[in-house]
């Protein structure tokens, strides 16, 4: 019976690196269940509170929307048919395509969106408390450099 190979033991960074990916893992569960009983009182959940974001500074299509939010497209196309029958989300023409529609908010999704806004100004304070805002803006600098090297390049 031979001995399994042995690996290469991680250096500092490859470890700290897991570790950072691991506790990424953990907060993304803890973020979206935090979401969704943030905005449970409006009749949102985290993805769709998620999609309405993404699109309320633009006219973005499904795609579009996806690549933005790194989800993929048939999940975007659900979420956001969810959110046309309740009135949140309207289909307008793309003058770019022209069957790939463009989605932007209703009326009642802008009021939706400032209602959640609004929620969300309260708990980032309350979930903030205790870390420095430097702290803060290096964790998103690093989260946002490690997702560029993945291959991101949609946002800054």
């Amino acid at each position: 019976m031979s001995e399994p190979r042995q690996t290469p033991r991680d250096d500092r960074a490859s470890s700290a690196f897991t570790e950072l990916v691991l506790e990424t893992f953990r907060l993304n569960g803890r973020l979206l269940a935090a979401g969704d009983r943030l905005v449970k009182p409006i009749s949102l959940t985290s993805a769709r509170w998620q999609v309405m974001g993404a699109i309320r500074n633009q006219k973005s299509t499904v795609a579009d929307i996806a690549r933005h939010m790194g989800l993929q497209r048939q999940s975007v196309q659900r979420t956001v048919d969810v959110l046309a029958k309740e009135g949140l989300v309207d289909f307008v023409d793309n003058p770019n395509h022209r069957r790939a529609k463009l989605v932007v908010l209703t009326r009642k999704g802008w009021a939706t969106v400032r209602r959640a806004n609004a929620l969300r100004v309260s708990w980032a304070k309350k979930s903030s408390h205790g870390t420095t805002a430097a702290e803060l803006e290096l964790a998103t600098l690093v989260l946002r450099k490690i997702r560029h090297k993945l291959g991101d390049r949609t946002s800054p």
